[in-house]
């Protein structure tokens, strides 16, 4: 917005130049050579008359006359008689038969900016007649001053105003950025506040200053930010009395199961005890990956650079003992060792414990779970890829609604809300995630995140 506003500043500043300048320029340009026309008819009319004076005085007077104009100026003035001679004591003039003389001994002025051969330039040529008293033409005067100077003149008037110009443009520039940053303050201190709102910090609030439109906006924005917090407060409270009070009756009910089991003998009414405590234990898990999603879709923390070789080795830690009992290696390529990308509080870490938990349950003994980790463009990507069954496109397509579980290994025992916390953890810190058929034949799962510069 603030490019646009100071080029649309400068296109006015420099529209109102174009339109002042441009008539000027041709009103200049015609008074330069209207001026050097002018010079030229008063020198030529000057010697018109001494030529027409027919004694000594006035011939000498015409030949310092012509003596100086050629010393001063870049033209010449020549003179011719009637009969097409030259004037004593003038040397002949330079092409005689130049048109000009025949007009001026005509009787006509002859006036035209052309290619001057007297010269061998272009320029003026002006040729006026010397008449006697009694009207007769006696001879004629012809004046040649090249363009040459008039042109330089030109350019040089015409580039001080160029030079000007620009100087105007650049100090309208630099006003139009002055005036453009003042009028974009506002909106800009709302953008600093959306952008804090995106991280998860709640506590942002906009400054409630510049026109009324933007105060307006601020002050909705921050009633609407202080409604979510309050909202998200009530929701987190939710969640601390939904664990204590689903938790807590499940686990005694788990320890009563396994009292009656351990005091019945009946083979038959054992294996529905066994069963019931199964149900409990599959409960307490859905359970618990049901307050992990509610905590993941409440608490929106502030994204955070986190450096990806650091987490990757930090679960393979945790990971290794479960891996090492099948004999499923774990390997992590890094094409960026240095790879840091913006993730809320150990939710990288949450992430990587889902896949990274399903990936095992489904590879196959002595089989090998890679991650990899790389940089496209401003993005940091993770890839999981393991050598278990994988999923058809139509698997892949519901694997990240909640409660689905696959016909694969870990439909068995699964809750069926893994890769669901691992949408909403990545969805919250600005990513996406995505599923695809390996090149093992197995399952690549791809995580991307807004990578650090």
């Amino acid at each position: 917005m603030i490019r646009q506003l100071v080029a649309s500043y400068v296109l006015l500043v420099a529209v109102a130049l174009a339109a002042f300048t441009v008539p000027v320029a041709f009103t200049l340009t015609g008074q330069v050579y209207g001026d050097a026309e002018s010079a030229a008819r008063r020198e030529a009319h000057t010697a018109a008359l001494l030529l027409a004076t027919d004694d000594a005085p006035s011939r000498q007077a015409l030949a310092r006359l012509a003596e100086a104009y050629q010393e001063e100026t870049p033209g010449r003035l020549d003179v011719l008689s009637a009969g097409r001679t030259a004037v004593a004591p003038l040397p002949p003039p330079a092409d005689p038969d130049d048109p000009a003389f025949a007009e001026a001994l005509a009787g006509r002025e002859f006036l035209r900016w052309d290619h001057v051969s007297a010269l061998g330039a272009d320029g003026l040529v002006l040729a006026v007649p010397a008449e006697s008293a009694d009207g007769r033409v006696v001879g004629a005067v012809r004046i040649a001053y090249p363009s040459a100077p008039i042109t330089q003149r030109l350019w040089q008037i015409w580039g001080f105003r160029a030079g000007l110009a620009v100087a105007v443009l650049v100090v309208a520039a630099l006003l139009g950025v002055w005036l453009a940053r003042r009028l974009t303050r506002p909106l800009r201190e709302l953008n600093r506040m959306a952008s804090r709102l995106r991280d998860g910090d709640l506590t942002a609030r906009a400054e409630e200053t510049g026109p009324p439109e933007t105060r307006t906006l601020a002050g909705t924005l921050n009633t609407a930010t202080e409604t979510i917090g309050t909202l998200l407060g009530s929701q987190r409270a939710f969640i601390g009395d939904a664990s204590h009070q689903l938790r807590t009756p499940l686990t005694a009910l788990r320890l009563s199961l396994d009292n009656v089991a351990d005091s019945v003998d009946d083979p038959y009414v054992r294996e529905d005890v066994d069963h019931a405590t199964a149900e409990v234990v599959r409960m307490s898990r859905l359970v618990n990956g049901l307050l992990t999603l509610a905590r993941a879709e409440s608490a929106v923390a502030a994204a955070e650079p986190v450096k990806v070789a650091d987490v990757v080795s930090d679960r393979f830690g945790a990971w290794r003992a479960a891996a090492d009992e099948r004999g499923v290696a774990l390997r992590h390529e890094a094409a960026d060792p240095s790879l840091r990308v913006l993730a809320g509080p150990g939710h990288l870490e949450q992430v990587l414990d889902n896949v990274l938990s399903n990936a095992v349950e489904v590879s196959p003994d002595d089989g090998v779970i890679v991650v990899r980790t790389f940089r496209e463009g401003d993005k940091g990507v993770v890839e999981v890829v393991d050598q278990g069954p994988g999923m058809s496109p139509a698997d892949q397509s519901r694997a990240f609604d909640r409660f689905w579980r696959g016909p694969g290994l870990t439909g068995r025992s699964g809750t069926g809300l893994g890769l669901a916390i691992v949408k909403q953890l990545v969805s919250d810190d600005g990513g996406s995630v995505g599923l695809d058929t390996a090149e093992t034949g197995g399952l690549l799962v791809r995580v991307v995140l807004r990578a650090c510069p």
